[in-house]
């Protein structure tokens, strides 16, 4: 393994840069990554251009076209079809290759709406997604359907992982696609700065959520990369759920605001609960998470004020 090479879609992201760092800690030091603008992995020419310069053993797959709840609501069409072909075209291009394997991330977002908690990889098929992630959850979706098809028909060694929300330095904080943690970090230590005396969250506070610090996910995806061999999907996450009440009154402490939090229930919730069943990644790869869910946020706020204040 420490020999392969190693290429990283996505690369230049939030989770890629943390997860280079995290191959190079286990030893692997012949990673090339392909991001934009240098690769634009809708188009097949440039899918096909990836293969042919860095000429992968492995692809790890985490390029994505993705966002917060108002975001998806506004691009259905585009997230379904840039993300649908982005894995298309890379897994059917890797096998035409031959490549020793093909890691795919997918998303919490293709359970359905009212999967049993905690999310059990079994339940994956037992309903529809909820509304607002539903284009961009089934399309990610599609990579383990090719995945498994892939593997019966040709013997393509291709690996499919479920990651809950991620959070951690250097997330997105643009309010126009962040999700709900780096969005709330802002809200908050903005209007601390400002002075101002209340911040306004959509919904209703009530939905739970799971959050799975950067690190952590960049660990369990190198494990997965180096042990596991199998078509059939693997949850990796923290094995919590916190209500976005409660997260918005923990991150309003940890960050100092003094104001109070006024709650817009005419937005949506999104999917009503979500926490995964994390056994599995621990049997087959020996992956427990880490970190401390208040010092992943107290890591993450510290970054914003540092860094991300200045980038707005």
């Amino acid at each position: 393994m420490k020999n392969k090479r190693i290429t990283i879609t996505g690369g230049k992201g939030f989770l890629g840069k943390h997860l280079i760092k995290a191959f190079r800690n286990h030893g692997h030091e012949n990673i090339a990554v392909a991001d934009l603008p240098d690769y634009n992995l809708i188009d097949l020419g440039d899918v096909r251009r990836l293969y042919e310069e860095t000429k992968p053993d492995i692809v790890v797959h985490l390029a994505a076209r993705v966002g917060g709840i108002g975001f998806n609501r506004e691009n259905p069409g585009s997230l379904f079809y840039d993300n649908i072909m982005m894995g298309v075209q890379l897994i059917h291009e890797g096998h035409l290759r031959k490549i020793d394997k093909f890691v795919a991330l997918g998303t919490i977002c293709a359970y359905p709406k009212f999967t049993p908690v905690p999310f059990r990889e079994d339940d994956l098929w037992n309903g529809y997604p909820e509304e607002t992630n539903a284009p961009y959850g089934l399309a990610k979706k599609m990579m383990l359907v090719q995945s498994q098809a892939y593997r019966q028909q040709y013997g393509f060694n291709s690996i499919f992982l479920l990651p809950v929300n991620l959070y951690g330095p250097g997330d997105n904080f643009d309010p126009r696609s962040s999700h709900v943690i780096p969005a709330l970090i802002k809200k908050c230590v903005d209007a601390r700065i400002r002075g101002e005396k209340e911040i306004i969250v959509w919904g209703s506070g009530k939905a739970t959520r799971e959050f799975f610090y950067v690190e952590d996910a960049a660990e369990a995806i190198v494990l997965a990369t180096e042990r596991y061999n199998k078509s059939e999907p693997v949850n990796i996450g923290a094995g919590f759920e916190i209500s976005i009440r409660d997260l918005a009154e923990l991150i309003v402490e940890l960050t100092g605001f003094q104001g109070k939090i006024s709650w817009d229930s005419t937005q949506p919730d999104g999917q009503p609960r979500r926490m995964l069943d994390t056994t599995k990644a621990l049997q087959e790869i020996g992956f427990r998470a880490a970190t401390d869910f208040r010092e992943g946020l107290r890591k993450t706020i510290s970054w914003y004020e540092a860094e991300g204040i200045e980038r707005r």
